[in-house]
């Protein structure tokens, strides 16, 4: 009941996770259009009296709408003035949850690989916390610093210091972990932009407003340079989040390359739409992006060179069935023995002949082509029972008589 409770308890999260991100990336997605957008008002006499910096007209949804952004802050504020917060709050408060639940409460399983470090579970989850909060600490630290007036140059860096993270992660978690780690800590400093940058200065502007004296400029500059960070840092945070289930990379001998190629693919292809939203379209960032994306499906590609030790005469499914019954039905079951698991992962259910035959590409790849199962090696597969596995693939994954 407890493992069933649990995995309510997950889809639940996730749902809402997904919700909430929805609700703060199509948000940041429109503002982002919005700005790029703006024209010199039509009318330059309200312009200036109003101080308006610029307007956007748009039709939706069998409506027209003018949507005007004022230099520094409105003469008088209306009621009610909506602020945009609570999604970026949502979405960070329910992925943390949804990060404790699974991959710092179930550590042995999903965050630590002894292949890759041998950390105990309090080690681990301090780690993993430190990155969370360091990320943000060192990202806003060189935002304040001189480097953050010369934009390039802080792109060039925050670009280095990310993959030096994403290296550091994958020396140290199992290949899902990092990139789900990876991706809570871009996750982490978007949000943390939102909640001591942005609209800290949103609240000073509104109050210079009704305190009647002249609103900092400074923060209007301050908060439109961490959104924009933060549209950049969406498509590798969305990556991270189905991306950690691609075992081809997350168990690749490369895999922070991967993970650094296809961040960098997702900001470059953004950093396209953002220009070319303005007019300035740059068709080399498309390409260039798009070169990122066909180098990392060529370094992740599978090798074809047979496991160690896989011979012809070692495809006997009867041995690769004992294989099985002992390495992967604890979890592939009808009812899973291994703990916390109330249904088979994927409903892949391999306690018959049948469905092991069925389910022989996915087994091969899994456990020999990625080696991303067993998770973790919990049930401790050995090199000889993987070749087995291998060489039974290989002759056709033949099935029991």
């Amino acid at each position: 009941m407890a493992a069933y409770a649990l995995e309510w308890l997950s889809l639940l999260g996730r749902w809402f996770h997904v919700i909430a991100g929805v609700a703060w990336i199509g948000a940041s997605f429109y503002f982002v259009w919005l700005d790029a957008h703006l024209q010199v008002p039509r009318d330059r006499g309200e312009a200036q009296r109003l101080g308006i910096a610029g307007e956007v007209w748009a039709v939706h949804g069998g409506g027209f709408y003018r949507a005007q952004k004022f230099a520094a802050a409105p003469p008088e504020l209306p009621e009610p003035l909506h602020w945009f917060k609570w999604e970026a709050y949502s979405t960070w408060l329910s992925g943390l949850f949804m990060l404790v639940l699974v991959y710092w409460f179930g550590a042995r399983v999903y965050l630590i690989d002894p292949a890759v470090a041998a950390l105990t579970p309090g080690a681990a989850v301090a780690i993993a916390a430190a990155f969370l909060a360091g990320g943000w600490l060192v990202y806003d630290r060189l935002c304040r610093s001189p480097l953050g007036a010369r934009e390039p140059l802080l792109a060039g860096v925050l670009f280095a210091l990310c993959a030096l993270a994403a290296w550091g992660l994958c020396q140290l978690f199992s290949g899902r972990g990092a990139f789900m780690h990876f991706g809570a800590m871009l996750g982490t400093i978007m949000a943390a932009n939102v909640f001591f940058v942005i609209i800290p200065g949103q609240k000073d502007l509104v109050r210079a407003r009704r305190e009647g004296r002249e609103p900092d400029p400074i923060h209007g500059v301050r908060g439109r340079q961490r959104s924009v960070h933060n549209t950049y840092f969406t498509l590798p945070v969305l990556f991270t989040m189905i991306g950690n289930h691609a075992a081809t990379l997350t168990q690749h001998r490369w895999n922070w390359m991967a993970l650094v190629g296809v961040s960098l693919a997702g900001a470059l292809i953004r950093l396209f739409v953002v220009l070319r939203h303005r007019g300035q379209a740059k068709p080399a960032l498309a390409i260039a992006g798009t070169a990122a994306l066909a180098g990392v499906f060529v370094l992740a590609m599978p090798q074809r060179a047979p496991a160690p030790g896989a011979a012809a005469g070692d495809a006997d499914f009867g041995r690769v069935r004992q294989v099985i019954d002992r390495r992967c039905v604890a979890c592939h079951a009808r009812v899973p023995r291994f703990e916390g698991l109330a249904s088979a992962p994927r409903d892949v259910v391999l306690d018959s002949d049948e469905a092991i035959v069925r389910h022989a590409q996915a087994i091969h790849q899994q456990t020999v082509a990625t080696r991303a199962m067993p998770i973790g090696n919990l049930t401790g597969i050995t090199e000889p029972e993987r070749s087995l596995i291998d060489a039974w693939f290989r002759a056709g994954a033949p099935g029991g008589r």
